[in-house]
C-alpha cells in the first residue's frame, strides 16, 4: 500500500541529510580499509608476503579494522534512517529492506573476526609455537580469503537491500526515478559478483568491473541525500 500524503512530512530533509553524511562515512571508510589498506597489504597467494607487510604496516591493518567497524556502526543507523524515510511508501516493504541491510551488516561484523585473525595468528603468541612459521602464514592468508568470502556473503543480502530501496525509489515521490534505477543496477552489480565467486571463482577477477555500478549508485544517493534529500524533485 502506498501512503503518499505522509512522505513529505516523514521524509524531513534532516533524517535525510543525516543519512547522507552517514553514508559518505561509509563510502569513504569502506573505500580505506578495502583499496587502501588490505588491497595494498595483502598479496594473493604469497602468505609470507602477505605476513611481512602485516607485520611491517600493523598499526595500518588495524586501522582498516577499526575503520570497517565505523562503517557497520553507521550501517545500522542509516538502515533506520532510510527505513523510516521510505514508510510512507510501502512500509513493509521498507521494513523488508531495512532487515535486509541488516543482516549483511550483522555477517560483515562478526566476519571482521576473519580480519583480526590474522594478526593474532602472526603475532608471536607463545601458544602458536607448535606451528612452523610458514604454516602461521599459510593460516593468516586463509583467514584474509575467508575474510573476502564472508564480505560478499553479506553483499548477497546488502544486494538485495540495494533492489528492495530501487522499487521504493520508484514509487515515491521525493526520490528521482534515476535513482531507483541506480539501485537496482547496484543489486545486479553485487549479485553478479558475489554469485560469480561462490559459483564460479576463477573469473571472480573478470567480472571484478561490475562493482562499479554500485559505487556510482550508492555515490549518487549519498550526494543525493545530503544536498536534496527530503525536499521533493522537479
Amino acid at each position: 500500500m502506498i501512503e503518499s500524503p505522509g512522505e513529505a512530512k516523514e521524509g524531513t530533509p534532516h533524517l535525510a541529510r543525516t543519512a547522507g553524511i552517514l553514508y559518505l562515512v561509509i563510502i569513504l571508510l569502506g573505500l580505506f580499509s578495502e583499496v587502501f589498506v588490505r588491497s595494498g597489504l595483502v598479496v594473493q597467494g604469497d602468505p609470507a608476503a602477505t605476513a611481512r607487510n602485516l607485520s611491517d604496516s600493523e598499526f595500518l591493518f588495524r586501522l582498516g579494522f577499526v575503520g570497517d567497524l565505523i562503517v557497520f556502526l553507521c550501517d545500522v543507523v542509516v538502515a533506520v534512517l532510510l527505513y523510516v524515510l521510505l514508510r510512507p511508501v510501502n512500509k513493509t516493504v521498507s521494513m523488508v529492506t531495512a532487515a535486509l541491510r541488516l543482516t549483511g551488516t550483522a555477517i560483515y561484523g562478526v566476519n571482521l573476526l576473519n580480519h583480526f585473525a590474522a594478526l593474532l595468528l602472526l603475532d608471536g603468541r607463545e601458544y602458536l609455537g607448535v606451528f612452523h612459521p610458514g604454516q602461521l602464514q599459510a593460516l593468516a592468508l586463509f583467514f584474509l580469503d575467508l575474510h573476502g568470502h564472508g564480505y560478499d556473503l553479506g553483499l548477497v543480502f546488502f544486494g538485495f537491500h540495494c533492489l528492495g530501496l530501487g522499487y521504493l525509489f520508484l514509487k515515491s515521490n521525493l526520490f528521482p526515478r534515476s535513482l531507483g534505477i541506480l539501485m537496482i543496477l547496484a543489486f545486479i552489480g553485487y549479485i553478479v559478483g558475489s554469485g560469480t565467486l561462490f559459483l564460479f571463482p576463477g573469473a571472480a577477477e573478470l567480472v571484478a568491473p561490475v562493482y562499479l555500478g554500485p559505487l556510482v549508485g550508492e555515490t549518487a544517493l549519498c550526494l543525493w541525500l545530503i544536498f536534496r534529500g527530503g525536499r521533493g524533485h522537479q
